[in-house]
């Protein structure tokens, strides 16, 4: 295999990084905190924990989890709570005392939620009061002995947070009864670890650091295993990466997506404090108006999203009064960037909308656009330094340029395999050593990527290939369509037929109207024909994107863990 892309390399961008530069994420935290000890590191809400600040509550809550709650080092941690101060400050804690993290989506159902904990054997959980109850449900029933409770205001100056928490409790009511026995308070945690004495934890770069479950390709939820090697290799990746455009200590970035999400999760919550940035962290992205006002009180230098957050803001009346002036790049991943969207994003912001491309499999990210550059629309970018993707077909046979075939990927950032899973794990390596990433793509004659869609939602039609993505894109340049999802129908004829799921802008669109629309800007055999209308959102993941197998199969007819 050849390595095309290296010829076009943004300068000042190695082809390699050292992967023995550190030995874990707790080496790395502990250096930031020590280089911009002073400095703004995460914000939320109103509220601003310094470096200094973030480091002596992840050292209390370390100390509490080894000398109190009497957890061993390699024992599992489940974190259950959206974007708040307490994140951070439970995930380098969680660190320092040698355990590995399970995150764990806030919004699980009960039996989601039950099956992760068994799977992973956590022993212990740090969960948002809000969510308690869905716990309440299931501890009995898994190994956790340990249950940390906290309220959303936890981490803010006292008169704030005593309003926040009773606002949250009491006036909005958004705390479902809940009783645990012996739950013990993160306050009451960090109060019964200050003034101990931290037990240095000595980690190597083979050591897990999390359990980052995700579907995979096949089966139930699966725990990827992302050791300290792998996520330590991802940061410096993408750090040389983007390297030449930031500048450490003085960055500002966004953070709307969820930090239980492995996009976040490494591109915002551990690059940007790597950098010494000061993470903004957004606790409700769906609320759009209120994302948006805070935007307007920030001078902000980056932000990541999807597409849906970032049409949603594009559509907000608000969006172009935000001060952009000072905005470098915005990130678009979990899910392709439509044309559309990164266009409007361009000629409102001024700025452009970058993709790039990863999975949970590998820490997440293996390819980027360089920052600032829209020399290659609706690619996403490039393999990143120490990272090779080869393009090959079902027989495993590599591909010329330009053919699609499935992407397999192999550097440092790739998982270590599924937990306790030998026979998944081997599903979906080679021979050779490749991730089998179960997406479809090409790359270009530069080294750029294209990503045409999903192996197992590709449409068969009387022979020829369809990708949904691309019939998505045409029919969500459509003015009276919100969202619209691509499937396969049963057709007697073709075998399969292109069936598309719309909720509608325009109560008035009708079905002919989308179908002609479709028929002037796309080849006859991928017409869709069939359209249904639905009046409620499409099923979406924790990123905002479109679930197609809960599109197909409503969660009424079919598991979640299916």
């Amino acid at each position: 295999m050849e390595k095309i892309w290296l010829a076009h390399y943004p300068k000042g961008v190695p082809h390699e990084v050292d992967v023995r530069a550190y030995t874990s994420l707790s080496e790395i935290f502990d250096l930031s905190c020590q280089q911009f000890r002073d400095l703004p590191a995460f914000s939320n809400l109103g509220a601003t924990l310094s470096y200094a600040d973030v480091d002596a509550r992840a050292t209390q809550f370390a100390t509490y989890l080894q000398n109190v709650a009497a957890i061993a080092p390699g024992e599992r941690i489940a974190i259950m709570m959206p974007n708040l101060l307490q994140y951070p400050v439970a995930i380098f804690g969680a660190f320092r005392a040698g355990l590995v993290v399970v995150n764990c989506n806030p919004l699980y159902t009960a039996r989601e939620l039950e099956h992760q904990l068994v799977d992973s054997g956590a022993t212990a959980i740090v969960v948002l009061e809000n969510f308690a109850h869905a716990l309440q449900e299931v501890v009995a029933r898994t190994a956790v002995k340990v249950v940390i409770t906290t309220e959303v205001g936890d981490l803010f100056p006292l008169f704030k947070r005593l309003a926040t928490n009773i606002v949250v409790k009491h006036v909005k009511r958004m705390v479902p009864a809940w009783r645990i026995a012996g739950a013990v308070s993160l306050r009451t945690a960090l109060d019964s670890g200050r003034g101990q004495t931290l037990r240095p934890v000595p980690l190597t770069r083979d050591d897990i650091a999390f359990l980052q479950y995700t579907g995979g390709t096949t089966g139930v939820p699966k725990g990827a295993m992302l050791t300290h090697g792998n996520m330590v290799a991802n940061l410096q990746q993408i750090s040389a990466w983007i390297g030449q455009d930031f500048k450490r200590g003085t960055e500002i970035v966004v953070t709307p997506l969820p930090l239980y999400h492995v996009f976040a999760l490494t591109a915002n919550l551990l690059t940007f404090t790597e950098l010494g940035a000061r993470n903004v962290l957004i606790t409700n992205p769906r609320d759009i108006p209120a994302l948006v006002a805070e935007l307007k009180g920030l001078r902000f230098t980056v932000i990541t999203g999807v597409n849906t957050l970032f049409r949603a803001m594009l559509d907000d009346p608000g969006f172009r009064e935000v001060d952009m002036t000072a905005l470098k790049v915005a990130f678009g991943g979990g899910m392709p960037v439509q044309r559309a969207v990164a266009a409007k994003w361009l000629e409102v912001t001024g700025t452009p909308l970058i993709e790039g491309y990863g999975l949970t499999e590998t820490s997440p990210v293996v390819a980027g656009n360089p920052v600032g550059s829209s020399a290659h629309p609706e690619t996403v970018g490039m393999p990143l330094p120490s990272t090779e993707i080869d393009v090959r077909d079902a027989e495993g046979h590599e591909l010329p340029t330009g053919e699609v075939g499935e992407l397999c990927v192999r550097g440092p950032q790739v998982m270590k395999g599924y937990w306790k899973r030998p026979d998944e794990t081997a599903l979906v390596f080679t021979a050779d050593g490749w991730l089998k990433t179960g997406d479809l793509g090409f790359m270009n004659a530069d080294g750029y990527i294209k990503i045409t869609d999903r192996i197992k939602d590709m449409i068969v039609v009387s022979g020829f290939k369809v990708y949904p993505n691309e019939i998505e894109e045409v029919v969500m340049t459509h003015p009276g369509v919100l969202e619209a999802a691509a499937i396969s129908a049963p057709d007697e004829r073709s075998g399969e037929a292109v069936k598309i799921v719309v909720v509608r802008k325009d109560p008035a669109l009708t079905a002919g109207e989308l179908i002609a629309f479709c028929r002037e800007r796309l080849t006859g055999y991928k017409v869709p024909k069939i359209v249904e209308f639905r009046s409620e959102p499409l099923p979406k993941s924790a990123v905002g994107k479109v679930l197609r197998r809960l599109v197909r199969d409503p969660p009424a007819a079919t598991s979640k863990l299916a």
